[in-house]
Order: structure tokens, then sequence, then C-alpha cells
């Protein structure tokens, strides 16, 4: 990686950057050409084009703090107590603590280069990689965990909010559906009435016609992790509950393996760095008030917010459940021990606040895939992407994702070891970027600091890797293909 990091690709600003002499004018600032991105990629500009999901740069600090609650903030923080159970009250509250400041300090570095190049603006992750690694590195190393971060997390949406509105109905209208004289649909028909919806929204134009999407998903999360952990909590403890972490009982195999899936849980509960330059590319710029002023602002008070669900969500869900807590989680352990004495309509409202979120964090992860799939169809047909051609490539994907939701239904095992395998958009890639394209002199505070946390992600990202290899063939899976 120390290779890596020397060697920079030139930067073209003078061909690339685009000015003008009216005052008080924001002009989006942008890399490359609309017909060529080829040659946009090679030198790591982006490639913006006419029907580019961002391709507004009309966004202020209070949108950026939605989308960055939306997407920062998922389902996944329900499996912390999960963790905390593995490594009992102190090592849990400390790597949770670490994990979130490692992460809060990569979002810093990629905010800072985002206009790292004066003129040049880098609103995509594969286009600063590309920028800082060169084109075949670049790709290689960022291509396939943002579209996994991307289309895979669509696909987990599909599957998990379509299982919620399938938990809804059960709840409100009994299994059978006799409750509400309605018949159940079956796993497929609940994917299906799911991605419909998501399609109907996903024909909002770009990031800034979303951020009332974002906003509402932000809530709807703050919401039902705030009811979980506090009903959970305030229905008291099951009897028999431990706080002694339950490595100790476990033969030296599995305390280590254990240990290492606690880890991987903890940091696959980071999400969103994907999309941070994304965000960022949304805001306005001139040289006298970068974006990246009004962007931290955004990243302070929305993981402020981001904190306070997350740390609320493990050491409530911990102190409620212990070592009783299911793999499932918050998600399963609610249910399990308090849905027999919790009135219907307060669970329903779980489930309801869930399949809400789920629709709303459908909008934002599916946006690196549209600004693709559109950039694409620009490049290819060298005209604007009409309002059919954006309404069809969304179409398209939607049912693309669909359909490897109900091929694949049993994704949701394998997403601790596909995200393992992605973790270095969060804890690797921002470090290393940060080294090959500012340079700091070798040897110095911010040389050691992130050459340091870039080889600790390394090994951060082999340790989640064997974690979820161990959990798969400890527990085993259920390969249901076509069975939802």
């Amino acid at each position: 990686m120390g290779e890596v990091v020397a060697d920079i690709v030139d930067s073209t600003l003078e061909d690339n950057a685009i000015s003008t002499k009216a005052p008080h004018v924001v002009i989006p600032i942008t890399t490359g050409s609309v017909a060529d991105e080829a040659t946009a990629e090679a030198a790591g500009g982006s490639t913006e084009s006419r029907g580019d999901s961002t391709m507004s740069r009309g966004g202020s600090t209070a949108s950026a703090v939605f989308h960055l609650l939306c997407c920062g903030m998922g389902i996944q923080a329900l499996m912390l107590p999960v963790a905390f159970a593995s490594l009992g009250w102190v090592w849990g509250i400390i790597i949770l603590s670490v994990g979130f400041l490692w992460q809060l300090y990569t979002i810093w570095a990629l905010v800072e280069l985002h206009e790292s190049v004066p003129g040049t603006r880098y609103s995509r992750f594969l286009d600063l990689a590309i920028r800082a690694f060169g084109p075949k590195l670049g790709k290689l190393l960022a291509l396939f965990p943002v579209m996994y971060l991307s289309g895979g997390t669509c696909v987990m949406l599909i599957i998990t909010g379509g299982g919620a509105m399938d938990d809804l109905f059960k709840t409100m209208c009994g299994g059978d559906g006799t409750a509400c004289s309605i018949k159940p649909l079956d796993g497929v028909e609940w994917f299906l009435v799911f991605t419909c919806i998501a399609i109907i929204i996903d024909q909002l134009p770009n990031l800034n016609a979303i951020a009332v999407v974002s906003l509402f998903k932000a809530i709807m999360a703050i919401s039902y992790g705030a009811l979980i952990w506090i009903l959970s909590v305030a229905k008291g403890r099951p009897e028999g509950v431990s706080y002694k972490p339950l490595v100790e009982a476990k033969s030296n195999e599995a305390r280590i393996g254990s240990v290492l899936n606690a880890i991987g849980i903890i940091a696959l509960s980071f999400e969103g760095h994907n999309l941070v330059l994304e965000i960022q590319g949304k805001l306005p710029s001139t040289p006298n008030c970068p974006s990246k002023g009004p962007m931290w602002r955004a990243v302070i008070i929305s993981y402020s917010i981001i904190a306070l669900c997350m740390y609320s969500l493990a050491i409530g869900g911990f102190w409620a459940y212990g070592s009783k807590i299911p793999n499932g989680g918050l998600y399963i352990a609610f249910p399990q021990f308090h849905g027999h004495d919790t009135p219907k309509l307060v669970m329903g409202l779980f489930y309801l606040l869930i399949v809400a979120n789920c629709l709303s964090a459908f909008q934002i992860y599916a946006v690196p895939v549209f600004d693709d799939l559109e950039r694409r169809y620009t490049g290819i047909r060298d005209r604007h992407c009409s309002r059919w051609a954006h309404a069809s490539l969304r179409v398209f994907f939607g049912c693309l994702a669909f359909f490897v939701a109900v091929a694949l239904p049993f994704l949701g095992s394998l997403a601790p070891l596909i995200g393992g395998m992605t973790s270095t958009l969060t804890f690797v890639l921002p470090c290393f970027m940060w080294l090959a394209i500012k340079r700091p002199r070798r040897k110095s505070g911010k040389w050691w600091l992130n050459v340091g946390l870039g080889w600790l992600g390394g090994v951060l990202w082999v340790v989640m890797v064997a974690a979820a290899i161990w959990v798969l063939v400890d527990r085993g899976i259920n390969a249901n293909f076509f069975n939802p």
C-alpha cells in the first residue's frame, strides 16, 4: 500500500474547471466531460451527466443533516446489544466508542478531500479513489464496495421491509388474516408490494428533491429505535438475566470467534460513507465559502444524534435482555419477550416505522446506482436523460433488486461476510486516499495517524471477514433460493 500512496494521478484543472465572471453566482465546479466518461475517470474527476441525480447544487446544511441521518442510522444498530452480550459492559462501550470516533475521523477526511484540488469537486467515492490511486487500482479498490453498499443494501431493504410488512399484517390481522377478512400475502408478494412503493418514490429527480424523504426516514429511524429500547427498559428484565460476557463460558476457539463477531457487529453499524461525497456534492461552493464548512457542521449535528441513538440502543437493549438477547437483536428480542403483553397497536406501530424507514432509506442508497445508470445512458446516447428514460432506469433497477431479493432471500445471513468485505470504505480507503492526495510530510503526526489507522483498518477487515465465516460455519445457512 505504501507504493500505492506514492503514485498520484496528476490533475488537469485548467481543462476541467468551470469559471464565471458574474458575482454572487454559485457555479458548480466539476471535473470531466459529459460525453467522455472514460477520459473523466482517467483524470479522477466527476462525470456528472445532464440527467445526473447529483446535478443540482441547491442543498443546505439542513438537507445534508437529513441525508446523513438517513444513511448513517440503519437497522443494523438494533444488533448492538448482541455485541455487548459477548463483550460485556466495559469492552462493549470501549469498542463502540473507538469505532465511532474512528469512522467520524474518516468522514472528516472525505469532507476535506471533496475539494482537495482547487477548482475540482469529487462528488463520488469512486472518482476520489481513482484520483488517489489511478484508474485501474482505484476501480479495483472502490467499485465493488460502492456498488454493493448501494445495490446490495437496496436488496436488503426489500427483504427487511417486505418482512416487516408481513409482520405488521400478522400483528394487526392475525396470521391467517381472519381478523381483517383479508387473505394474507406470501413472501414474494410482500416483496413486490414494497418494491412497487419504493419505485414510485424513486421518481423524485435528485438528492435535493428527496430531502423531505430523508428527513422522514431519519424521524422513523429515531422513533423506532427510541420506541423499542424505552419499551424494553420499561417492561423490565426477564428472569435470569446475566451481564456476564458470554465469551467467558465458551471454549477458546468459540471465545475468539464470538469476540470477532461482536467487533464485526459494531463495525457494521457504522453506515453511509459511500454517500458522504454525494451529499456534499449537493452543497454550493465558492472560493470564499467552500462546501466543507457547512458539510462538517451537518456531520457534527447528525452524528451527535446518531451517537445518542446508538448508545441508547446498545446500553438500554443490553440492560433489558443481557445475555438472553437473541441473535436477531432487538428486532427479535422485544416481540419474543414482550410481544404477548404489548398492545397490538404498539407492535403494529413498531413494524410500521420499520417499513417506513426501509422505504425512505431505499431512495438515498439507490442514488449512486441511479447516477451510474444515467451517466452511462447519457454517454451512450449523447443527449439528455429524458423523463421517460429517467423513470425507466429506476423501474429497471427496482425490478432487478426485487429479482435478487426473491432469488436470494437468505442474503441477510451473508450480510456480515459481504459487509465485512466492504468495510474498507469506512476504515481503510479514506486514510490512504488522504495520504495519496494530501501528501503530508513523512513521519509527521498526520502521516503516522493515517498510516496507522489505514493498516489497522486492514487488520479489522481481516477480522470481520474471519468472524463472518466463523459464524456461517458455526450456525449454518438456510439457502432457500426463490422461497422467501
